[in-house]
């Protein structure tokens, strides 16, 4: 387990990462099913508000969990394999976005 606090909240933070991916796709399932998605980010908040904020903060998330690790890691010698796990989840998570949006459909 952590022993530091940034340690800590990157682990809590990659835990709820995908919780609010299980929110959002349930969203997209039930309450916006007839909706359709919008062309940009911004058109699907407007159409979308609950589903797509709720996905972006699960990418937040993320790349919060990232961010806050590598602090644990490198400042604070954070050494539990969580942290290292998370982190490494979190950098997925950036790499996803950046090829997202290196290569659009």
């Amino acid at each position: 387990m952590p022993k530091t606090t940034p340690g800590k909240w990157s682990l809590i933070l990659i835990i709820l990462m995908p919780l609010l991916f299980a929110a959002g796709t349930s969203l997209a399932d039930t309450l916006y099913a007839a909706v359709p998605a919008g062309d940009t980010i911004l058109a699907d908040i407007a159409a979308r508000p609950a589903l797509a904020l709720t996905m972006l903060a699960g990418f937040a998330c993320g790349i919060a969990a990232c961010v806050t690790g590598l602090l644990a890691i490198l400042r604070r010698k954070e050494r539990a394999w969580l942290v290292y796990l998370s982190t490494l989840l979190g950098a997925g998570v950036i790499v996803f976005l950046v090829l997202e949006f290196a290569f659009p459909e």
